[in-house]
């Protein structure tokens, strides 16, 4: 096993990187999760997927996790005619309607009643990723004038997006339902819900999913930042999805949201993703620019769980190479001074439960006893890892356990490290199973301490009650 990295790095898959001998190198590299994106490919292609990264897995002898992301609903306009590209100048009249025809310089298809049923005067749309701007000035049940604020270039099938405005949509479409449905076949360890705008969003995907997955949010649009709590609450875990968030935000919000979302996300112990653009020069270039490698430092130094690779992976010319310079950020940005008083600056009050009791004081042991090694979790769900989690201590989290499923779905928490382990019934066997793992995997010598939560009795869910402090002998 090699991670030692605390934030964690998801890695998604595509053409550049989904031979086998690539997935094995870039979990080598230092990937914890893959991100297989359901907006592209076959269900026959992402299962091979699948069970390359299973085979790597067994390989490297470490856990990885799956991430399978739900393409969502796709707000789309129709095409032109010929499939040529229109080009908008400011103050030009252009109108949107739902007739099926091809469109032109004048018009094109809108096909979703959803966004006219919404519709209000004044009101702007985005198409193009945002690079052009429409204004409504008239509008009908199935039509609607406009006027174009920010011009540019217009072809077959752009997106739309609408700022500020909650849409009657459902997360899930039929497409994904079906897509979903593969996934949960496939061994998914956690599933990334798009398009999330309010709490019955990610309850409706729990109805569906249930316990066979753990549910990532994306929080993409602006509506979902009214709820953000209640979403943080209902997930398993949180994605920063900054590209779509950043085209009906303004791009200086951005940044501040995505401090906010993290911080909400530590307190309420559910990891979060920073996603989006991290390296995108490295879709092209061997190395990335300085302020991307400042970004992606900056989301290490916010103590976010993990941060993602989109493009980079999928489609860039250097997947590995993307994996390779992402470790060595975080590796820099983690062994600096500066790192550690971050940490405790950005430290939360214990929540007042037992359970947190316990891994507060891990913590406190962490920072007061020179030779401990790791903090060694034995937990039956992983609750108890992600607890310690919570608080970032500044030393390896070792989550042991007997299930596969929970060894890997804890490789999205922050400095968090899985052994599956076999079942042990006593204090002295679990101890010794601890100190077994720790000399492998921590160099533990003799007189060295490991510091260890669990509960009794052992092999129960929710009941962590015990903090134990081991000398290896």
């Amino acid at each position: 096993m090699k991670q030692r990295h605390f934030t964690k790095i998801v890695s998604t898959l595509g053409p550049a990187s989904s031979a086998p001998e690539t997935i094995k190198a870039l979990a080598e590299a230092g990937v914890n999760v893959f991100r297989l994106n359901f907006s592209h490919g076959s269900h026959d292609a992402h299962r091979k997927n699948v069970a390359s990264i299973r085979q790597a897995e067994k390989e490297i002898g470490r856990p990885l996790a799956i991430l399978c992301d739900m393409q969502g609903p796709k707000l789309r306009i129709g095409t032109f005619k010929d499939d040529k590209h229109i080009e908008l100048h400011a103050g030009d009249k252009f109108r949107l309607d739902m007739s099926p025809e091809a469109g032109d310089e004048t018009r094109v298809c809108l096909p979703h009643p959803e966004i006219f049923k919404a519709m209000e005067k004044g009101m702007d749309l985005l198409l193009n990723d945002g690079l052009v701007r429409l204004r409504i000035t008239d509008f009908g049940a199935d039509y609607a004038d406009t006027v174009t604020v920010t011009g540019g270039m217009l072809s077959n099938k752009k997106g739309v997006n609408v700022p500020g405005v909650p849409l009657p949509i459902d997360a899930l479409t039929e497409k994904d339902k079906n897509d979903l449905q593969a996934a949960l076949d496939m061994g998914a360890d956690y599933i990334g819900l798009s398009f999330v705008q309010r709490p019955e969003d990610v309850l409706l995907a729990r109805s569906l999913i249930k316990d066979r997955a753990w549910i990532v949010s994306k929080i993409e649009k602006p509506a979902a930042l009214e709820h953000l709590d209640e979403i943080i609450r209902l997930s398993d875990g949180i994605m920063v999805a900054r590209g779509d968030l950043g085209v009906e935000l303004p791009s200086e919000q951005v940044p501040v949201f995505q401090k906010k979302i993290v911080r909400a996300c530590r307190k309420a112990n559910k990891p979060v993703i920073v996603a989006t653009q991290m390296l995108e020069s490295m879709v092209v270039n061997p190395t990335p620019t300085r302020a991307e490698a400042s970004d992606v430092a900056t989301a290490v130094f916010d103590t976010a769980d993990a941060v993602m690779l989109s493009a980079e992976t999928a489609a860039g010319a250097y997947p590995v190479e993307a994996v390779t310079l992402m470790n060595k950020i975080i590796m820099a940005a983690q062994e600096s001074d500066a790192y550690r008083t971050s940490l405790k600056a950005a430290r939360l009050p214990a929540e007042q439960t037992p359970e947190n009791a316990i891994t507060s004081s891990a913590w406190v042991m962490s920072e007061t006893l020179p030779d401990a090694k790791a903090i060694v979790s034995y937990t039956v769900s992983g609750a108890t890892a992600g607890r310690v989690s919570r608080e970032r201590p500044y030393m390896p989290i070792l989550c042991m356990t007997k299930s596969m499923e929970v060894a890997r779905r804890m490789m999205l928490f922050w400095g968090v490290e899985s052994v599956v382990c076999s079942a042990k019934d006593t204090l002295n066997e679990v101890s010794a199973q601890a100190v077994d793992y720790c000399r492998s995997l921590y160099d533990a010598e003799a007189g060295d301490k490991i510091i260890l939560t669990a509960g009794l009795p052992f092999n129960e869910r929710g009941n962590t009650n015990l903090l134990h402090v081991i000398t290896v002998k």
